[in-house]
């Protein structure tokens, strides 16, 4: 398929590893300059010379942490000074956090929201007005099915998730006139490094059964109890469905949180 976005330029944040490093892989397979950003400069260099290998690739690379304050204009402000535009924007940047409201602390609350909504409100708010003026825009916000089947063992992470889909809504609502698509992904179990490093751990805590067992065929027994299918998302299943959402192929869908979670209706 023809996604219709060759020679558009996009922001990927979270982007050295896992989902954000699939999707812009994706979309610089499909014609997309892209910017992609993350903390760790070592993973997000390698990652960009792995993009740079595909064949017309154009990938530029900004090392920052999202939640900064000034993080926004510094990224925009890459795109158009790299590739002249910013017409793609996908907010990917953020971890999963285990704990419920009584084990959870007040820099807990603070960290993730700042990493996961207050960068995401502020990148859409910088970008949108790049889109605006050409009258086209697409921006995906990665969420979680916990935020429409909340876990009481992910208070923090469910909660912002509803609020991430609540924006995405609210957004799409505002800025449709203008020929901007705003959606979210509420995804389920996929392999990352992410649940390797902060969902797995807590799995064991509570089973366990399974605190004698490897990465692997923990996710492959919790996969296998809580997924209809059977099994795990991979990150490239993630980054198709948001380069549909990102393309000229998608001019009808907006506003909407798509649940790719192999059919499951609760988060572990």
């Amino acid at each position: 398929m023809d996604l219709g976005i060759t020679g558009r330029a996009a922001i990927v944040t979270g982007a050295s590893t896992g989902i954000g490093f699939a999707v812009a892989k994706e979309l610089v397979s499909n014609g997309v300059a892209v910017v992609i950003a993350a903390r760790d400069r070592r993973r997000l260099e390698q990652a960009k010379e792995i993009l740079l290998r595909a064949p017309g690739a154009k990938v530029a690379s900004v090392d920052v942490d999202v939640a900064a304050p000034d993080a926004a204009r510094t990224l925009v402000n890459k795109a158009l000074m790299t590739f002249g535009s910013i017409d793609i924007l996908i907010n990917n940047a953020g971890r999963a956090h285990a704990g419920g409201l009584m084990n959870s602390s007040e820099d807990d609350w603070t960290d993730m929201t700042a990493v996961k909504l207050t960068s995401m409100r502020r990148l859409c708010r910088e970008a949108i007005p790049h889109m605006q003026q050409k009258r086209w825009g697409r921006i995906v916000n990665m969420s979680s099915i916990g935020g429409i089947y909340p876990n009481p063992k992910l208070f923090v992470s469910h909660v912002l998730s509803a609020a991430i889909n609540n924006l995405t809504r609210s957004l799409a609502l505002e800025v449709a006139k203008d020929g901007i698509l705003v959606n979210a992904i509420g995804i389920g179990a996929v392999a990352t490094d992410n649940w390797a490093n902060n969902m797995l751990p807590a799995v064991r805590k509570n089973r366990l059964e399974m605190s004698s067992l490897g990465d692997d065929e923990v996710l492959a027994r919790i996969s296998a109890e809580l997924t209809p299918v059977g099994r795990a998302g991979t990150p490239e299943e993630i980054a198709a469905i948001a380069a549909f959402l990102s393309s000229a192929r998608n001019g009808f869908v907006t506003g909407d949180t798509i649940e790719a979670s192999g059919g499951a209706d609760r988060f572990m």
